[in-house]
């Protein structure tokens, strides 16, 4: 079958487009294949040729969030930051950037997803988690070599650890966000964040934090 025209979205393209709002708004168990396809402006018919269960579409929608929002990243104005330490703090930056609209409009999908899914569901859980730690490894590399302008190898933690720390920050500003602080509660951990980052660097070779 052929693709149609760049820029116009077919059947699949849509249902998986509406997964990424009514998800985030809704939750995955209460949203409705009938929800989907209405948000999507398509058919049941058409769901079930492109997606054999909800469950099926959640787990493609993970892949697809990770696809779009990759693409968002990768280029960003941060990345062009000489000082690797200045392109972390950017990513930071630009995360907070990201705070607006509705709480549903800025918080994560898989994140969303994972918190109901992570028993019940494990293709969905599996494909939320390679979506949260696979993002964790792109800020890696940035992370290691201002490690090692700065001779912090052997500190007592790796660029890999921290990667997955500003994860869990953004996930629990996004759970704060939801349990009631709205925007505000999310932008004041991710401002925290950037300062733990900002303190762990200026510490001395082989020491945590400065008392």
């Amino acid at each position: 079958m052929p693709r149609p025209p760049a820029g116009t979205p077919n059947a699949r393209d849509k249902l998986l487009d509406a997964a990424l709002s009514v998800i985030r708004a809704k939750g995955y168990s209460a949203t409705s294949v009938d929800d989907l396809c209405a948000a999507a402006g398509v058919t049941k018919g058409a769901f079930f040729h492109h997606f054999r269960s909800k469950e099926a579409l959640a787990v493609a929608a993970a892949d697809h969030w990770s696809e779009t929002t990759g693409g968002l990243f990768a280029s960003a104005a941060y990345h062009r930051q000489t000082d690797p330490l200045d392109r972390v703090l950017g990513y930071v930056d630009f995360r907070r950037s990201l705070i607006a609209g509705e709480v549903c409009e800025f918080t994560c999908l898989v994140g969303t997803m994972v918190q109901e899914a992570y028993d019940a569901h494990p293709d969905i859980a599996a494909a939320c988690g390679r979506s949260i730690f696979g993002h964790a490894r792109t800020l890696e590399a940035d992370i290691a070599e201002a490690m090692e302008r700065r001779g912090m190898a052997g500190g007592g933690w790796t660029a890999a650890g921290l990667a997955r720390h500003t994860q869990a920050v953004l996930q629990g500003a996004f759970i704060l966000a939801k349990a009631g602080g709205g925007p505000d509660a999310a932008v004041e951990q991710i401002d925290h964040l950037k300062r733990y980052i900002t303190l762990l660097f200026e510490a001395r070779p082989g020491e945590g934090l400065p008392s």
